[in-house]
């Protein structure tokens, strides 16, 4: 499957975006264990200088996902499954601290937009419902709901109300969201029902972050988050 890891980078934070995209391509196995790469060719997929290029694959090594073999060389690490778990652990706990910090800090009024958002969602997911029992395309419908879930997260990052929270997630994701997108519709399309029942935690979520449970809210999304990326990683 082709993936977008590797696009072309466009904005001021080149060095981090180098970073995130040849670390996606490197979990996803679109640079494979042993494949030589090279500053210059990695900067030529990239559409960047190699000054940024180089700055991310120093990160990568100290990572242990690329492994030094010349001056201007390394080649891909062999990743197993626990490496691959290990990296997600970090996602789902900074996820949770997001959460941990949402319910410090949210007011009545994202509150009210989370419950929207959460209302949107479960008109989606009855229709996506009725018209797979009809036999009737949801492909549309599944990416709105998507977006829509997409739009709910971010909506809860903005309540954790940290910055430097959210960079560091930024920077830890295990799959971009272009690839955690095409992933899920992967998925979905082998089994239509796919990842639906996790939709009911989000509720879960808005009921802690509205009694200000942080410790809830916490295991809530470490739950939600580990799920959901265990099934990503898995083969189906």
């Amino acid at each position: 499957m082709a993936t977008e890891s590797l696009a072309t980078l466009s904005s001021d934070t080149l060095a981090d975006q180098a970073y995130r995209s040849v670390r996606a391509a490197i979990v996803t196995g679109e640079l494979g264990p042993g494949q030589k790469v090279t500053e210059r060719g990695l900067a030529e997929r990239l559409t960047v200088s190699p000054t940024p290029v180089r700055e991310a694959i120093r990160r990568l090594e100290q990572d242990g996902l690329l492994e030094r073999t010349g001056p201007r060389t390394v080649k891909v690490s062999t990743i197993g499954d626990t490496a691959l778990q290990d990296l997600a652990e970090v996602e789902v706990a900074l996820r949770g601290m997001v959460a941990r910090f949402a319910a410090r800090h949210v007011t009545p009024e994202q509150l009210g937009n989370l419950d929207a958002i959460l209302d949107q969602a479960d008109d989606l997911l009855i229709l996506i419902k009725q018209r797979h029992s009809n036999g009737d395309p949801v492909t549309r419908n599944v990416n709105q709901l998507l977006d829509t879930m997409e739009r709910f997260n971010d909506a809860v990052s903005a309540c954790a109300n940290n910055p430097v929270l959210m960079r560091l997630l930024d920077q830890t994701r295990v799959f971009s969201r272009s690839e955690s997108r095409a992933r899920r519709l992967e998925r979905i399309a082998q089994d239509p029902s796919f990842g639906l029942d996790r939709y009911t935690t989000h509720r879960a979520l808005v009921r802690a972050l509205r009694a200000g449970d942080s410790a809830t809210a916490e295991a809530v999304v470490i739950e939600d988050a580990r799920g959901g990326l265990s099934a990503l990683l898995s083969d189906g």
